[in-house]
């Protein structure tokens, strides 16, 4: 099938990348000509494992081309794709959908036959509509049916999620957009994929109210953690212990410095206004984000607290600046925080990350960005490990030690365990766990 697909950010890029290895020929369209030049010149514009060979494979048999013109893409199409950012509206938190409403004004005059518009994007209940009623607007005579498709994309797995989901999700009443969808993801059927119909508004809900209850299952873990602290407990224990009832599962149970990304804080927001919009409050949304906000802030004062209260004129080393390993991405990452928090007490910040920190150059004002993470460490008083990517996991830490002002160590992410690193000669402390 010929697929058009509207935005190249990281929905986009993976989607497209992703039929067109499924054997679809798929047009990746941006109006950015600097990435579009790029694209066609085989760098890629962000960091995902995997993607820049699926790409370059892909393009090289022809089944995968980037443009900035629409035109012919769109009127040869089966399916064309909405993947544009819908980021939260400043002020009020609401999805901002101009790209979206912009996206399909523009396919709208160039659809040509029957054609299956999808939102990608993650957008709140009734976009679909006014997606359907913009084109209907623009082109009286074009043959659409507008389906919801959600992304469940995890940032550094996404060509697996993608090739390899839970489910998929098809929001529609149309029967002929229906035998579209099933042909486009017909691959999948190898793997027996769950492929779920249903109206176009209940698709859309289903991608909030899945991220929502992730967040739910993050922030909760993280309070029980701050209780382990006081009482004494471990919280990687107890999180074995309740992940191993199937009513609840261990996914998301690993308790950290709090969630950040460009979906979890951005689509609980957007969730809890729709909401308070439809006349019914979200109130376990809304705590999570409120409490999630505090966790990040609070993570530096527990480096403070640590370091004796005093962190002025002290060096501290961060390992992990994006929100999660194999990603660059900085978009809410706790390590803002409490980077913003440390240089405010006084701090010098070092700090090193395999993949991120050219974006959090342009977000972090005086801080070292070093070569690799034993040069953030040297000559610091103390390091902290903000995210868990896996070379930070296997440090050689009698040359930690050696490199160290003072043995201080705050690791957020629990990737150490405290008995040795206490017998190492380490002060040491982490999340949820009192001993």
């Amino acid at each position: 099938m010929r697929v058009a697909m509207i935005g190249t950010g990281y929905v986009g890029l993976v989607s497209g990348a992703c039929f067109a290895d499924f054997g679809h020929v798929v047009t990746c369209i941006d109006k950015a000509v600097d990435k579009i030049d790029a694209l066609n010149r085989g760098e890629i514009p962000i960091y995902e494992p995997g993607l820049q060979q699926l790409v370059a494979k892909n393009v090289e048999e022809e089944r995968l081309f980037f443009t900035t013109d629409p035109a012919k893409a769109v009127r040869e199409a089966d399916a064309v794709f909405i993947a544009v950012g819908t980021p939260a509206r400043r002020g009020d938190g609401h999805a901002d959908l101009s790209y979206v409403y912009q996206a399909a004004e523009e396919i709208a005059h160039l659809i040509n036959g029957f054609t299956v518009v999808v939102t990608k994007s993650t957008v709140p209940v009734g976009t679909g509509d006014e997606v359907e009623a913009i084109i209907n607007r623009t082109n009286p005579s074009a043959d659409i049916a507008v389906v919801s498709n959600p992304e469940f994309l995890r940032e550094g797995a996404a060509i697996n999620d993608f090739k390899r989901p839970d489910r998929v999700v098809v929001g529609t009443e149309d029967e002929r957009a229906v035998k579209v969808m099933r042909e486009l993801y017909r691959p999948l059927y190898l793997n027996e994929t769950p492929i779920l119909v249903t109206k176009r508004r209940t698709s859309e809900l289903i991608k909030y109210a899945a991220n929502a209850f992730l967040a739910v299952k993050i922030t909760f873990i993280n309070e029980i953690a701050d209780l382990c602290e006081k009482v004494g407990a471990n919280v990687q224990e107890v999180s074995r212990g309740i992940g191993l009832d199937n009513r609840i599962g261990g996914k998301f149970l690993h308790a950290g410095p709090g969630y950040g990304g460009s979906c979890f804080p951005k689509d609980t927001l957007a969730l809890s206004k729709i909401g308070t919009d439809a006349g019914s409050e979200l109130k376990i949304v809304n705590s999570v984000i409120e409490v999630n906000a505090g966790r990040k802030k609070r993570m530096a004062e527990k480096v403070i607290s640590f370091l004796g209260g005093d962190v002025t004129g002290k060096t501290i080393a961060l390992l992990g600046l994006a929100f999660k390993p194999n990603t660059d991405d900085m978009r809410e990452a706790p390590s803002i925080d409490i980077v913003s928090r440390l240089q405010e007490a006084g701090a010098k910040i070092r700090a090193f990350d395999p993949a991120s920190m050219g974006e959090a150059g342009h977000i972090m004002a005086d801080v070292l960005f070093c070569d690799g993470p034993y040069h953030a460490i040297e000559n610091a008083d103390a390091l902290v490990i903000v995210t868990e990517w896996d070379q930070f996991r296997a440090l050689d830490l009698e040359r930690v030690k050696s490199l160290l002002k003072q043995p201080n160590v705050v690791d957020l992410r629990n990737i150490y365990e405290t008995e040795d690193m206490l017998q190492r000669g380490f002060r040491y402390t982490s999340i949820g766990r009192a001993y």
